[in-house]
């Protein structure tokens, strides 16, 4: 049975009355229930509420009495923290003085003559209650760390302050500590705790009177009144840290009228997530373009079942080629997915592939990718009489579906296929979360038969030790290596170590973005397998593709005469 805080034990009550029948007869309604202490003037009163101030629930409080009145004793009570927050109920022949007192913080007035002894307790219960539950509240809606309000209260006061300031221009501000699991680490925890102090103390500084919350450890929020700009802001609370630390804001002014306070500070993260590895920015603002791009990303979530049950997606294909003989031999392609939106035509993968990742609609693309690609496959394998193995990617979240293995065996039996011809693209920061789970899943596709590719090796930050027990089969270096090598200062030096890598692991190097000859003959020069990009071609749809492979035909049959 939970234990009750109103239950568990009497609570002491002071009554303070110059007069010794009112003392009396307020013992004696109260004691059946309450520890009653009595005191006959103010000084004497104030030197008991010093000595039982942790324990005192309750002070009845006499305003005309000797040596110190009751008013004074109540004002110097509220002005000290320590004995501010005992509950005090005023008891006075002087109704003139009721609006006064409670002016003062006494929390309710009796008259005298005194009223029925119900009244009393009830009042006298009532406000202990009251009183019980407000420093619980108190105490559960700050931070322990810093004293700002956490999130769940934040939030309520500012939907509250809206309802009741509906006119005033409010802006949301969302501030980050960056790299703080680094200053966490490398300084430890005592420090990292005295950093979000002294934020919080800049914070309350920069905004008295804003409500301002601490939220998910390293982030702060911030309502305010407007601001045209926030540069002094962050030039102000910058002085005010070690220059260890430093802050990025984001922020989502008022020039939207229709979103409430949970969503502005949402938008107000997006700003700030803009700046998260900008060390020349340090404030975002969330306005009508990003508001623009979010519409348009809902838009196409939105659209998605749609568009696969349109054939709207599309899968096309980018050859791949060997170039460790003489020529360039196409060995494989990659399938990539291009969606013909039918209202915003050709989408970039590079602006649905992000969002689909962000809110797992992934998985379901990925699956029809895998199918189209199977479906095709076969088609040329029966027609054609040829088999290209085909690479998928294969995403993050697809890893951890428990079906996973179940669904690309069925794949490739339904479509005739073997598991070497379906290769499988994971990149590499795929392997770096939840790693060991990974792996394991890994090898269990291997054992079936799978190839497995590693995507955008180089970008993914894998550890030496964790690469060299990755079950993988090629290593993709990622174009952004091979563009990089190439240009004016370029070198190829990151090419050749990730080159030498994969020779130690006894796997094949596959070279992303070949654009060009010189590119072409160096990758080959230092060792490169297979090369893919623009050189020889640009990812095209499946008819087009299939003109490379009837090309692979022709060399095949010329080899056979």
């Amino acid at each position: 049975m939970p234990i009750n805080h109103r239950d568990d034990k009497r609570r002491s009550v002071l009554v303070i009355d110059d007069e010794l029948i009112n003392r009396e007869i307020l013992k004696g309604i109260l004691q059946e229930d309450y520890e009653v202490l009595c005191a006959g003037n103010g000084k004497e009163a104030l030197e008991i509420i010093r000595e039982n101030r942790n324990t005192l629930s309750l002070i009845l409080l006499d305003l005309i009495m000797p040596v110190l009145s009751g008013k004074d004793l109540l004002k110097i009570l509220k002005e000290d923290n320590e004995t501010k927050d005992i509950p005090v109920i005023v008891m006075s022949g002087d109704q003139n003085s009721e609006v006064e007192c409670l002016d003062m913080g006494a929390i309710d007035f009796i008259p005298k003559p005194y009223p029925l002894k119900g009244v009393i307790l009830a009042r006298a219960r009532r406000t202990i209650l009251l009183s019980e539950d407000r420093a619980i509240i108190e105490e559960t809606e700050r931070d322990p760390l810093t004293g700002l309000y956490n999130y769940q209260f934040f939030n309520s006061y500012c939907v509250q302050y809206d309802q009741y300031h509906p006119e005033d221009e409010m802006d949301a501000l969302f501030f980050n500590v960056n790299r703080f699991a680094m200053i966490n680490d490398r300084y430890g925890r005592s420090y990292a705790d005295e950093v979000l102090i002294q934020i919080s103390e800049s914070l309350k500084k920069e905004f008295d009177g804003a409500i301002i919350s601490r939220q998910e450890g390293d982030s702060f929020l911030v309502y305010c009144h407007h601001r045209d700009s926030y540069e002094k802001v962050m030039e102000d609370i910058a002085a005010f840290l070690p220059d260890k630390v430093s802050l990025r804001l984001g922020v989502c002014s008022d020039f939207m009228k229709d979103l409430d306070s949970a969503r502005k500070f949402d938008r107000a993260r997006q700003a700030a997530n803009l700046v998260w590895h900008n060390m020349n920015t340090r404030i975002a603002y969330y306005d009508s373009k990003m508001y623009e791009e979010e519409l348009f990303a809902q838009q196409l979530i939105e659209d998605f079942d749609d568009g696969l049950r349109n054939d709207e997606f599309e899968v096309w294909y980018q050859p791949k080629f060997n170039i460790t003989g003489d020529l360039p031999v196409l060995t494989s392609a990659e399938a990539l997915v291009r969606w013909n939106h039918h209202e915003q035509g050709m989408i970039s993968p590079g602006v649905f592939i992000p969002l689909f990742e962000e809110n797992g609609l992934i998985q379901k693309l990925d699956l029809y990718v895998w199918n189209t690609a199977a479906r095709k496959m076969k088609e040329w394998k029966e027609r054609l009489k040829i088999s290209v193995p085909v690479s998928v990617n294969v995403s993050r979240l697809d890893l951890y579906d428990p079906n996973l293995v179940k669904n690309l065996s069925d794949l490739i039996r339904e479509a005739g296929l073997s598991a070497e011809e379906l290769l499988l693209e994971i990149t590499e920061s795929a392997y770096t979360e939840e790693a060991d789970q990974i792996i394991e899943k890994v090898k269990e596709l291997r054992k079936l038969g799978f190839l497995i590719e590693m995507d955008d090796f180089g970008t993914g930050y894998s550890t030496l030790n964790m690469v060299s027990r990755l079950p993988i089969d090629a290593m993709k270096i990622d174009m952004r290596f091979v563009r990089d090598a190439f240009q004016k200062k370029g070198d190829t030096r990151m090419i050749e170590i990730i080159i030498d890598i994969a020779r130690y692991l006894g796997v094949l190097t596959v070279a992303e973005g070949v654009e060009n000859k010189t590119q072409l003959d160096a990758l080959k020069e230092l060792g490169c397998d297979v090369v893919q990009g623009y050189y020889f071609s640009k990812p095209v749809n499946a008819d087009e593709f299939e003109k490379f492979l009837e090309e692979k035909m022709e060399s095949l049959c010329e080899e056979q005469l």
